[in-house]
């Protein structure tokens, strides 16, 4: 998910943020690394800085045989509704004297009214503003007392807050009253508004003249049409935005029977049931739909040639790909993985930068939502070969979904995958942001013990059939930023 400093304008945007997260559980990038893993790294940068500083290297030194241990050992997820209506997700482990907390809510930018797009991004980013007695720079110095860091997410499906602290009552106790009040009495201070509208608009006039940023809002369009999910907030949208919008949109999206509680860490279950109604208990009543409104899964193929000064093209490919729950996920994500998801090791890699040395990078992937999210091949190369480089880039996929994948492939795929998983679920703010995700999507609670052997069971004939049903390279959207001369305008 995007955090608070990029969430503002890049939320509704679908295209890769360099170095960031779109933390759905498995991410943008969730089939593109060659140890495939969440993309998450920790809000604020690793763990909890705390004043006694005289412990921090025995801290460092237990924390990493901790996660050595832990990430082959099952995780026994506990799950219960909370007497608000909450939906409980709960790891117990007494392994840190840590607690890692979250709380999402179905109010991402998929939710926010087409006519003033941007509230969803605002209202999250807003809640840390200020509460009744407190500033938002008290919250800031009350919570750096206690080493805690707290942090805001958002995409288009979910939006919500987390908290990491001692698990010590004395901070414990502080954090969490902090993190309750901001989640279920924001004021939205007026001029708290007036000064974050300042900054999203001039982000938003920054990134107008990127062509990264340029391509992904072309793409957003290209590939879901009119559909939230292709939204894109305009320096007009910021400009309308209201109190009133945003304290409407909170009332109406961050409801108890909407909220889905994530714990990990140092507490008992006992303590995990008192924090999470601590947590919900006075939130709005809600009343607004959990479901994003469904996305047309086939698109009419179109290519854009958008000039821009920059010296490389931004060529971005894709059509709609998948759900959440997709019953292809697991051949499409291991497929993925050979096709542009693995690095060095992909096809794409191997047949653009390896052979003909056009891209520094190349890649594919899936991003998994509620609805289908994108399916999105991108790439950067000269401008004089920029037509080159897409003909290939397109002849490479239409024959990997002609031809499927080899027994070798598939094999060091595998060995990849389920090699890396371990890396997944190396640290309490993976398993959290794991258990979000279990529990906004309603997947089962074995979904990590299960992850491996599904992995292990995709076959050959899998991939190559879902592909096949999939992804149509007739039919698909292309981008190119920093077209060569002498091409413009859209081609169908």
């Amino acid at each position: 998910m995007f955090t608070k400093q990029n969430n503002y304008f890049a939320q509704n945007r679908f295209f890769p943020l360099s170095g960031g997260r779109l933390g759905w559980g498995l991410t943008l990038r969730e089939c593109r690394t060659p140890t495939p893993s969440l993309t998450l790294p920790l809000q604020g940068g690793g763990d909890v800085v705390v004043s006694k500083l005289i412990w921090i290297p025995i801290f460092f030194i237990v924390t990493f045989c901790c996660l050595v241990n832990s990430a082959f050992a099952t995780l026994q997820i506990q799950h219960w509704q909370a007497t608000s209506g909450a939906q409980v997700y709960f790891v117990e482990n007494h392994d840190l004297p840590m607690l890692d907390v979250a709380v999402d809510f179905a109010a991402g930018s998929g939710f926010d009214d087409m006519a003033k797009p941007g509230i969803a991004g605002l209202t999250n980013g807003l809640l840390d503003s200020g509460v009744e007695g407190l500033s938002e720079d008290d919250i800031g110095r009350k919570l750096a007392d206690i080493g805690a860091q707290k942090a805001e997410h958002v995409d288009a499906d979910r939006a919500g807050l987390s908290m990491r602290t001692l698990s010590n009552p004395t901070e414990r106790d502080v954090a969490l009253d902090i993190l309750a009040r901001l989640l279920q009495h924001p004021l939205f201070p007026d001029e708290v508004l007036a000064r974050e509208k300042t900054r999203m608009i001039a982000a938003l006039k920054e990134a107008e003249t990127k062509p990264e940023s340029i391509a992904g809002k072309a793409f957003g369009k290209a590939v879901f049409g009119k559909h939230p999910y292709g939204a894109s907030t305009e320096v007009a949208d910021v400009e309308k935005i209201q109190r009133a919008d945003l304290e409407n949109f909170y009332r109406t999206h961050y409801s108890a029977k909407a909220a889905v509680v994530a714990l990990m860490g140092d507490i008992s279950r006992a303590e995990a049931e008192t924090i999470a109604q601590q947590l919900t208990a006075s939130l709005p009543a809600g009343g607004a739909s959990t479901h994003v409104a469904p996305v047309t899964p086939q698109i009419q193929a179109s290519e854009q040639r958008i000039p821009h000064p920059a010296t490389q093209s931004h060529i971005l490919i894709g059509t709609p790909g998948i759900s959440r729950n997709d019953p292809d996920y697991f051949p499409l994500y291991v497929g993925n993985y050979i096709l542009g998801g693995g690095g060095f090791v992909s096809r794409l890699m191997n047949e653009i930068r390896e052979k003909r040395g056009m891209a520094y990078s190349v890649y594919s992937y899936f991003m998994p939502m509620q609805q289908p999210g994108a399916f999105q091949i991108g790439l950067q190369t000269k401008k004089e070969q920029a037509n080159e480089a897409l003909k290939l880039t397109r002849a490479t996929l239409r024959e990997f979904v002609d031809k499927g994948v080899t027994e070798k492939e598939l094999k060091a795929a595998k060995d990849n995958i389920i090699g890396g998983f371990p890396l997944r679920i190396d640290s309490n703010k993976k398993i959290l942001d794991y258990l979000s995700m279990i529990g906004f999507y309603s997947l089962p609670l074995t979904y990590l013990d299960d992850f491996t052997a599904k992995v292990e069971k995709v076959t050959t004939a899998q991939i190559r059939d879902a592909f096949k049903r999939r992804i149509h390279p007739d039919t698909m959207a292309t981008v190119i930023v920093g077209a060569p001369e002498g091409n413009s305008g859209v081609k169908n």
